[in-house]
């Protein structure tokens, strides 16, 4: 079956015609231009702020001018990853869609689902007039996923409405009330070039599953950038310098590839050790990723290194940054409170740069975690940076939006929902602050694998998750 025949078939449309026009973060322009386009051929009042946020404008519709105004939002880029065998440019080509059973994939690369299908939603409520809904804002932000630059630069009273639905959370049977805060910790260093001495080889790691950065990293999954510093770690005793490395990707993306060339001296001692930890390594995560590959061969090359000393300050470094879970929360029973994911690694030509998410509910336990990063890095030579900050979201579980949704839900699927706060960074965190008396609710379909190649989308989730929203519009409070 193609998508296009899927039910609701105005969601997919709308996905499909979204999915089209290419939208990574911070590249965000084509997008805007198509939002911008679509509410405004709706005969809809339709604004851009200067950031890049739209904003289209709809009056309610007959009998419910009596409701709370509602603002509905979801961002606009998407997570842009792709396996290494996949030939595809995110700036220029649409994502190529297709059916397999009961979900719908991409080729090779993400699938934009999130928040993709989030931003589908709101465009067939918007065009469509024989839906039940109060005044409603629809608010597109952009750069959600590198920094939510977007939901930070709305201005207080840019918003009207009093009731927030953000539709950009990843499990259907869940209400989303609070996430956590982040911070990107970013170290760099750079060192003199020296000849690299000994024999040169390369290690390549990959075939790791990769993930959301918050909410798969309780998973315990691999990251490449860590298994690549444990598997250097035997070539401090015989001399390395290290070449390049290049490993992982963005920041929010639990990194599934990495790569280093180094020369080591008394090569065969380096290379018994180095098989028995490969060996150990695929043991360990035999069960949790199966297809993980530890590539490790002899090659040459032409550039220089950097020395045995500056090198041992790197894999130092790596070794000594936390990654992972930092945290489980106290007061929430299966909560990840703190973490963080060793993003990116690399080196090329002497400069070092390493890209960490911290992630927390609790402030004061997301900078302890930033800090002891700082720690691993600057005692190793390296200039560590704190930049993107932005808050979590307090949950407010009194709201009488929430109790409506639960409500609601179990009347139309015979079972109470789960009302969770989760370990990911959602944009309501940022815009409560400027609107704390706005009510504040995330939900959404079913979408697995979240900013990984292997990213999908739930068909019948989709069905459930559009009725559901449908009811909510018709049954937001009256004004207070």
């Amino acid at each position: 079956m193609e998508y296009s025949q899927l039910e609701p078939q105005v969601i997919w449309k709308n996905f499909a015609a979204l999915n089209s026009v290419p939208r990574p973060s911070k590249k965000e322009e084509k997008v805007i231009k198509f939002i911008k386009e679509f509410g405004e051929n709706l005969g809809l009042p339709t604004t851009v702020d200067e950031a890049g946020n739209v904003i289209i404008t709809k009056p309610a519709t007959p009998g419910m001018e009596n409701r709370q105004p509602i603002v509905m939002q979801s961002h606009l880029d998407m997570v842009c990853q792709k396996n290494n065998d996949v030939d595809f440019d995110f700036e220029t080509q649409g994502i190529q869609m297709f059916v397999d059973g009961d979900w719908v994939k991409a080729k090779g690369t993400t699938l934009g689902a999130d928040n993709g299908l989030g931003v589908a939603t709101i465009m067939s409520i918007l065009e469509n007039n024989d839906i039940a809904h109060p005044d409603l804002e629809a608010l597109f932000t952009i750069d959600e996923e590198t920094g939510m630059t977007g939901a930070l630069a709305l201005k207080p009273g840019q918003l009207k409405g009093e009731i927030l639905l953000n539709l950009d959370t990843e499990e259907d049977d869940e209400i989303d009330i609070g996430c956590a805060g982040g911070v990107d910790v970013t170290a760099s260093a750079k060192f003199n070039l020296a000849e690299a001495q000994g024999d040169i080889f390369k290690i390549e790691i990959k075939g790791l599953q990769g993930g959301h950065s918050g909410m798969d990293i309780i998973k315990g999954l691999g990251n490449s950038n860590k298994l690549l510093g444990r598997m250097l770690f035997p070539g401090l005793e015989h001399q390395i310098q290290l070449i390049s490395i290049d490993g992982g990707s963005l920041r929010n993306a639990i990194p599934r590839e990495a790569i280093a060339t180094f020369s080591v001296e008394n090569a065969a001692e380096f290379l018994k050790n180095a098989e028995q930890l490969k060996s150990d390594i695929l043991e360990e995560f035999a069960s949790l990723e199966k297809d993980l590959v530890i590539n490790i061969e002899t090659t040459t090359s032409s550039e220089k290194g950097i020395s045995n000393n500056d090198s041992k300050k790197i894999i130092f470094a790596i070794t000594a940054a936390h990654n992972g879970v930092s945290r489980m929360s106290p007061d929430v029973e299966g909560l990840v409170e703190a973490s963080n994911n060793l993003a990116r690694v690399e080196l090329k030509h002497g400069e070092i740069k390493i890209l960490n998410l911290t992630r927390s509910s609790v402030e004061s336990t997301k900078w302890e975690v930033a800090n002891q990063l700082k720690s691993a890095f600057d005692s190793n030579g390296l200039k560590t940076e704190f930049g993107g900050s932005y808050p979590g979201w307090k949950p407010k579980p009194d709201a009488e939006i929430i109790q409506v949704m639960i409500d609601l839900y179990e009347d139309n699927f015979g079972e109470k929902p789960m009302v969770v706060a989760c370990h990911a960074g959602l944009e309501c965190g940022i815009i409560g602050a400027n609107y704390p008396k706005m009510e504040m609710v995330s939900f959404g379909p079913t979408i697995k694998g979240a900013h990984s190649p292997d990213e999908r989308a739930h068909i019948a989730s989709v069905q459930k998750f559009w009725k559901y929203t449908q009811d909510i519009l018709k049954n937001i409070p009256i004004r207070k």
